[in-house]
């Protein structure tokens, strides 16, 4: 709990700047935040946390490749922003599907 809220804490700072609001290191912030949220509130199953964390495991992959000559040109930004954008949409709909962790069982699993 207490790395969630330190996380939120350099989000907000980070996002005063104004630079950093809209970068992809700062979506993806927010999207793990947005996971580990609906997880600790049971709109997630563990499944679906382990599914949408492994998927911005990959995201990080592949910017990593991207990044591999020593900079993001346009289109590999176009490439990272459509993997945000569709991480984010299946964030939405996997939260919002009704499935739902039991509240009586304690929360387990990554």
């Amino acid at each position: 709990m207490t790395r969630l809220l330190a996380i939120t804490g350099a989000l907000v700072v980070a996002g005063e700047g104004g630079a950093l609001a809209h970068s992809n290191d700062a979506r993806q912030l927010e999207q793990r935040l947005a996971i580990e949220q609906g997880r600790q509130s049971g709109a997630l199953t563990w499944r679906e946390g382990r599914a949408l964390r492994k998927q911005q495991a990959e995201i990080v992959r592949v910017e990593r490749a991207l990044k591999a000559d020593g900079h993001l040109s346009a289109a590999d930004k176009r490439v990272l922003h459509r993997l945000q954008d569709q991480a984010e949409g299946r964030i939405i709909a996997e939260s919002t599907d009704r499935w739902h962790r039991w509240r009586i069982l304690p929360r387990i699993g990554n």
